[in-house]
């Protein structure tokens, strides 16, 4: 039989269960990206990685034609060495340290070049990228979406990952882009 007493102690019970729930708050949606892997994965950074690389083997290739060619240089020098007077020896001498100084002048105005090509290109791909988790973020209420190495993520659950729905809206941007 049911008392005033059973009521008041079955409510007193019940009302945490009632009320927790308005007091507590949404919980926060967080996500995470891997920028290397959208890098390496979207249309966007598979066609920026070829550049870089056709680029990198014309400097290869430009550089080893010079390198070969002061090799031929120091060869002839040594074929002809006997035959020369010193002076013209020396000349030719002076001629191929001169030909080795603007080899390594040249390798380090390639190096810089390509570094700084190399990092335009990353650049613009990281702007394209950041527009992109923007509207996710926005659309899908996120309150913090990490990049996995710069946010310092050391251990995340695959369901906050991010990457993947980026690199689609990503690819699917470019190609609208590249019409």
């Amino acid at each position: 039989m049911w008392t005033m007493k059973k009521t008041l102690w079955m409510a007193i019970l019940l009302i945490p269960f009632w009320v927790a729930p308005s007091f507590s708050a949404d919980v926060a949606k967080i996500g995470v990206i891997d920028f290397q892997k959208i890098l390496e994965a979207s249309s966007s950074g598979k066609a920026a990685q070829a550049e870089i690389k056709k680029k990198g083997q014309k400097m290869e290739a430009d550089l080893k034609k010079k390198g070969g060619s002061i090799e031929d240089s120091k060869k002839k020098l040594e074929r002809e060495a006997l035959v020369m007077s010193k002076e013209m020896r020396q000349e030719k001498e002076r001629e191929i340290r001169i030909n080795i100084n603007d080899l390594r002048t040249m390798q380090k105005k390639y190096m810089a070049d390509f570094k700084t090509y190399e990092n335009r290109l990353v650049n613009d791909i990281q702007k394209e990228v950041l527009e992109i988790v923007k509207i996710i973020g926005k659309k899908s209420g996120y309150l913090l979406i990490l990049e996995r190495r710069e946010g310092g993520a050391l251990y995340y659950p695959n369901s906050i990952d991010l990457t993947d729905r980026v690199i689609k809206e990503y690819n699917a941007q470019y190609a609208k882009k590249k019409k």
